[in-house]
Parts: C-alpha cells; sequence; structure tokens
C-alpha cells in the first residue's frame, strides 16, 4: 500500500471540496501533486486516474469552464471542484429499538463476504452521530453461513458485474458441466443458497444451487454484463418449488446412528448374520442428506435411490483422491494465521479514513486502542492513518488548512476537519447488507425479547429510512435474498431467553450425535446464536463442568429446574459465539484445504494458516475429539484433508476404504 498515494487521494479530495470556484490544473499539479508528476504529461494521467478513483468513492467532479472561452476546450482554464454535499451519507436519525434491530441484521453477515460491507455500513451511521450503542436482547446473535468460497466469489462478481465460470453437476444429466454465467442475483430457498442468471452458453436464464458446483469459481475480470433492469431476485425464487419428497433405503449398523434413526420411517431389522437394519428415510435434496450419510462411513450404505447412492459415492471418492495428492510441506508464517483477504490498496485506506474523521467528530476523547478496536485494526495502523490525516489539508498548506488532530495521553481528539465531518453515502454492498439482513430477520426480533409493540414497527420504520439513504445504491440489495434466520424451535428459544433474562437453570434431554445418544443435563444458559437457520446455544454444562453448545434442533426436552443459575462461567466477551469451545486436552491437527473449501479454516477457529499456491489454505485446527475427524474428512468429501499427524491420517484413510468398499461389494448386486 502507497501512504503517498493515499495522502495524494486525500489531499485532492480536500482541495476540490474546499473551493466554490474550483481550482484549475496548474494550482493542483503545483500544491497537491507537487514531486509526484515529471512532466505534464505524467501529471495528466495521474489526475485523470485520481479522478477515477474518487468517482468510485461516489465523489461526483464537476468541471468549469471560463466564461470568457466558452466553448474552448483549453485545459489550462478547465476548474475543478466537488460540491460539499456530494456523495454524503443523508442523516438517519435512529431509535434504541431500530438501532438495535439494525445490529441483530448487520452481525448476520459477520463471516460472510457481506461481512465487511455491513461492519463499514454501521461505522458509518456511528459516524454521522445518528447510532446509539444498545445490548442485543437476551445475548442473541444471529449469523448466515452461506455456500463457502463460491458465495464470496459471486457477490464479488456481482458487484464487478462480470460473468463466472465454474463447474457444476447438472440435475438433468447427472453429469459434471462448465458453465459460464452472468451473476444476476444470490438467494436462499430450502436451506440451499442459489445462484440465478443468464447460462451464457445455453442464451437463457438459469438457476444453479452453490452445493452442485463441482469447482471454485472463476471471476471472468475480462469482460463485464448488465443485468435486466427489472431483476429481483427474491421474485425468482419465490417462483421456485420445494424438491418432492423421496424415499431413501440405507442400511445402517444396529445399535448405531440414533439421529437417523429417529427420523426414520421405518427399521426392519436384516437377516441374521448381517448385524445390521434397513431404514426408510424421507429427503428432499439427495446432496443435502449425501453430506450428512458420506459422514457416517462404514456405518451406512445407501441401497436406493441410485442419485443418494452417487452422490455418497462421490464424495467419499473426492475425499481418498485428495489424500492420495503430493504432500505439502508443514510451513507456517511466524504471525500466525495468514490473511486471506486480498492485499490492501490505497483505496482501502481512504475509505477507512473517510469513516474515521467523522467518527472522531462525533466521539471525541475515545482512547486511541479503544477507536482502533472500532475500525478492527492494530495500534499502529490507526496512528499511521493519524499520521497521513495530521499532514493533509488545503492546498494554501498554512496551519489553519490543515486537518487537526491530537492524541495525547492516548486520548484522540480532532478539532478541524475541513468538511469531512460527515460519512460518504452506502456502497452497494454495504445497502445490501443492511437492507437484506433485515428481510431476513422475519419474527426474530419478537422471539428474542423485544417489547411487543417495538420489533415489528422498528423492522419497518429502519428498513424504509434505509432504503431512503441508500438511494441507487439500494440495487444490490435486490440482488441477494436470504430465508428468514427466526428458529424454528421458537418454544424452546423462547424458554431459553426467558431463562438468560431470570439467571435460571434449565434441564434439558439432549441428542448428542458425535455420542449416538440421548443425555441428561442440567445448564446455567447463557447466549444463543445461529449459523442460517440453525441455533445453538451456549451454556455451562453442569455434568461436563465446562461451557458447551447445543443445537436448539436436537434439544428433545427442556424447561426450568427451579434453581438459580450458579454463576460458575459467564457468556464469553468474543463476538461471535464459538462453536467450538478449545482445552487444553485438544488435539491439534493440521489441515490441507483446497479453494473450495478454504472457509473451514474460518468455522473451525484455525490457529495458524498458511496460503497455498492452488488458493487453498494449510490449517492448523484443534479438535475436541479426534474420532470425529473421520466423519469430519468424509463429510467434506474433496473440500479437506489431514496432513499431520501421520496416524489421524490413515485412520481417515481406512475410514474412507471401509466405506467405499461397501458400495464396490454392492455393485454387483441389484439395488434394495
Amino acid at each position: 500500500m502507497s501512504a503517498s498515494r493515499t495522502e495524494r487521494l486525500l489531499n485532492l479530495l480536500l482541495a476540490l471540496l474546499n473551493t466554490k470556484v474550483g481550482l484549475p490544473r496548474s494550482i493542483l499539479r503545483e500544491k497537491v501533486y507537487r514531486d509526484s508528476a515529471e512532466n505534464d504529461v505524467a501529471f495528466g494521467r495521474m489526475f485523470e486516474r485520481d479522478k477515477v478513483d474518487l468517482r468510485q468513492f461516489g465523489f461526483e467532479i464537476e468541471t468549469l469552464t471560463d466564461p470568457q472561452n466558452f466553448g474552448v476546450d483549453d485545459p489550462a482554464t478547465t476548474r475543478y471542484r466537488i460540491g460539499k454535499d456530494s456523495n454524503r451519507l443523508p442523516e438517519v436519525s435512529l431509535t434504541p429499538a431500530e438501532c438495535t434491530v439494525l445490529l441483530l441484521a448487520a452481525q448476520l453477515w459477520e463471516r460472510a463476504a457481506l461481512g465487511t460491507a455491513a461492519a463499514n455500513a454501521v461505522r458509518k451511521l456511528q459516524a454521522a452521530g445518528g447510532f446509539t450503542d444498545v445490548d442485543l436482547p437476551a445475548g442473541v446473535q444471529p449469523r448466515i453461513k452461506p455456500a463457502g468460497q463460491a458465495f464470496d466469489d459471486v457477490v464479488a462478481a456481482m458487484h464487478g458485474r462480470h460473468p463466472v465460470r465454474f463447474g457444476y453437476l447438472a440435475v438433468s444429466s447427472g453429469r459434471e458441466e462448465v458453465r459460464d454465467v452472468e451473476p444476476w442475483g444470490l438467494g436462499s430457498r430450502f436451506g440451499q443458497w442459489y445462484l440465478v442468471g443468464l447460462d451464457r452458453e445455453r442464451a437463457a436464464k438459469r438457476l444453479f444451487r452453490l452445493s452442485r458446483m463441482t469447482s471454485a469459481v472463476t471471476v471472468l475480470t475480462g469482460s463485464t454484463f448488465e443485468p435486466p433492469e427489472s431483476f429481483n431476485v427474491r421474485a425468482e425464487l419465490d417462483s421456485l418449488n420445494e424438491l418432492p419428497v423421496q424415499h431413501a433405503t440405507l442400511d445402517v449398523d444396529r445399535d448405531r446412528l440414533l439421529p437417523l434413526r429417529k427420523r426414520a420411517n421405518s427399521v426392519t431389522p436384516l437377516p441374521a448374520g448381517s448385524n445390521r437394519d434397513r431404514l426408510v428415510v424421507d429427503f428432499r435434496d439427495p446432496e443435502q442428506l449425501a453430506e450428512e450419510l458420506a459422514s457416517y462411513g462404514p456405518h451406512v450404505l445407501v441401497v436406493s435411490p441410485a442419485e443418494l447412492c452417487a452422490a455418497v459415492v462421490r464424495r467419499l471418492q473426492g475425499a481418498l483422491d485428495v489424500d492420495a495428492a503430493p504432500s505439502v510441506p508443514l510451513q507456517f508464517p511466524d504471525a500466525g494465521r495468514a490473511p486471506r483477504a486480498r492485499k490492501r490498496t490505497s483505496e482501502d485506506q481512504l475509505a477507512r479514513m473517510l469513516q474515521l474523521v467523522p467518527f472522531l467528530v462525533h466521539h471525541q476523547g475515545l482512547h486511541i486502542q479503544e477507536v482502533a478496536d472500532h475500525f478492527g485494526i492494530t495500534r499502529k495502523a490507526l496512528i499511521d492513518d493519524l499520521k497521513i490525516l495530521i499532514c493533509s489539508g488545503l492546498p494554501e498548506g498554512y496551519p489553519d488548512d490543515l486537518l487537526d488532530i491530537q492524541w495525547e495521553d492516548d486520548h484522540v481528539y480532532i478539532s478541524e476537519h475541513l468538511d469531512l465531518n460527515r460519512p460518504v453515502r452506502f456502497s452497494e454492498e454495504e445497502a445490501a447488507a443492511l437492507l437484506t439482513g433485515l428481510a431476513m430477520l422475519g419474527d426474530l426480533p419478537a422471539l428474542a425479547g423485544m417489547a411487543e409493540d417495538q420489533p415489528g414497527s422498528a423492522l419497518e420504520s429502519v428498513t424504509i429510512k434505509l432504503t431512503g439513504a441508500a438511494g441507487q445504491a439500494g440495487r444490490l440489495a435486490g440482488s441477494v435474498a436470504g430465508q428468514s434466520v427466526a428458529p424454528g424451535q421458537s418454544q424452546a428459544f423462547a424458554t431459553i431467553t426467558q431463562a438468560i433474562r431470570d439467571g435460571q437453570q434449565l434441564h434439558l434431554k439432549y441428542l448428542s450425535r458425535q455420542r449416538d445418544e440421548v443425555t441428561e443435563r442440567d445448564v446455567d444458559p447463557l447466549r444463543l446464536y445461529s449459523l442460517d437457520d440453525t441455533w445453538y446455544f451456549e451454556a455451562y454444562c453442569h455434568s461436563k463442568t465446562g461451557i458447551r453448545n447445543f443445537r436448539l434442533d436436537r434439544v428433545e426436552a427442556l424447561a426450568p429446574n427451579g434453581r438459580h443459575v450458579t454463576g460458575s462461567a459467564t457468556a464469553a466477551e468474543d463476538f461471535p459465539a464459538r462453536l467450538f469451545t478449545p482445552s487444553d486436552d485438544d488435539v491439534l491437527v493440521v489441515l490441507q484445504l483446497t479453494r473450495q473449501g478454504a472457509g473451514l479454516a474460518d468455522d473451525y477457529y484455525a490457529e495458524r494458516t498458511a496460503p497455498m499456491p492452488d488458493g487453498g489454505l494449510l490449517a492448523e485446527v484443534r479438535f475436541g475429539n479426534a474420532e470425529w475427524l473421520p466423519m469430519f474428512v468424509s463429510q467434506h468429501g474433496g473440500s479437506v484433508r489431514i496432513v499431520h499427524p501421520e496416524q489421524l491420517r490413515k485412520g481417515a484413510r481406512a475410514w474412507l476404504d471401509a466405506a467405499l468398499a461397501q458400495y464396490d461389494s454392492a455393485s454387483d448386486s441389484p439395488a434394495g
């Protein structure tokens, strides 16, 4: 990142904002560019590039012609300026209830492609002074977990209006095909994310399930497209019919796989000597069920239908193929986690500064570390920003023409902002993150315990306010649509939130998939959080004497036990709540993740990562139960392999071999 380029862009912006009559190129070259341009030609090219960069921030640069030379194209007499209201975020005043609803919506995207955009949008509202600090009700933390790296790549392509290319398992033929698609929109229905766009080869609109993509998404940056003006992804997804119910016939080891048995329509013991039962299970999406069945490895055999069987075999074979790839060196950077984000640029730094100055105006005297934490950067990075800011100002160059910022005793104050006291408007991604998030909340605010007369009206009113503030930037919001994140287990959700507020213990019966049993426990509930529409609650478990996480859809019974919480543990300060709680007994495992599976490093809180040449990652992850690793590798077949310890890799390999051997031996016999 070039600090000098950031300073030049900032000085150019300040110069053009703080002039009524405009500035000629000669003044700009002398006062702003100084030694940056060696000659007039170099200056001209640099100035044109910088104007394009400022327009990308939404600043409209006006060109003024000298009236005495009207009609004469003379760059020497042309003046430039930016209106003081150009691209400024309109004033948005939010009530505490609206702030609560908005914070719930923004935090949905915490680890998705729109997470950074949502955080930036909230910071802009805070910088404008229209956002009140609020606490989430009963520790509720909703989040979505989109379909891996493909989601991030498609969102980036939609924003840049670039086509994408990917391998796809066609529903009609069952074959893998390469598709070139203009991505018009992304949306979630029936528990699956869909891409809607123009299939260029077929010259027709098509819908693609992200879970059926068989390769990483390639963004074709050399080409662009324009989506239809009337396109709305919600309308497209509303026309989808849910997949029909099918019946899967499965042979399952006796006394194993209790979660599968509990939802079976029938369980029939197979003839003596087989030690298996035949289960019939309803399903709609073969890919979704195949992911679960693959994780059961050699403990289940898919008898029918053939499509489901093929989907399970494909995952198991993919895991074996990745395991057989050449070994990679176990080398991690000393700093620990390697950043997956793209390299920071001067535009990124300028965007942060345009949030930082108005934030400091409305939050005078904050501790410098508190400011750095608010923007998610290090103290050093913040000081680097401040050093550039205090050297930036108007072309005249007098002391009063500079931004005036002090941080004496580690508390930051600003006394001269040079008309940067209002943040810039929402970008398309920022508007989409907030507006789409609000649409996904559904009944969650009411279920989370907000007053009955507030949540509905607050959700509606804040949506109206932000739609108005977004203006044209709200276009992308019509291209992203998700389902409601309100929990299906509303009664259990209400019981837990009430217990958290009242400080009451809960007694629950819980189906543990890893232990394959139903257990009873007394717990102190701490907080609730979600991944898509799957909700969890974090609690101190008295039988395990530690913090555990429980899925609401696996809670079979739940009620207060009449005792107050013991205070043995409190909700951790980290946000979001971690799905896995580390302990001293964890096993450290080094995983190799493909580009498609790179998101697993975040999902499982990798302690160290290292980028791979193919876009994948080497990740060091803690696992509380090493016996679960073969299930993990099988479930994500083809996206992950164990690199170290070797003993665990061999164990997973034996698990996969045993699982696939069933289908080899069954291939000579008719299904069923």
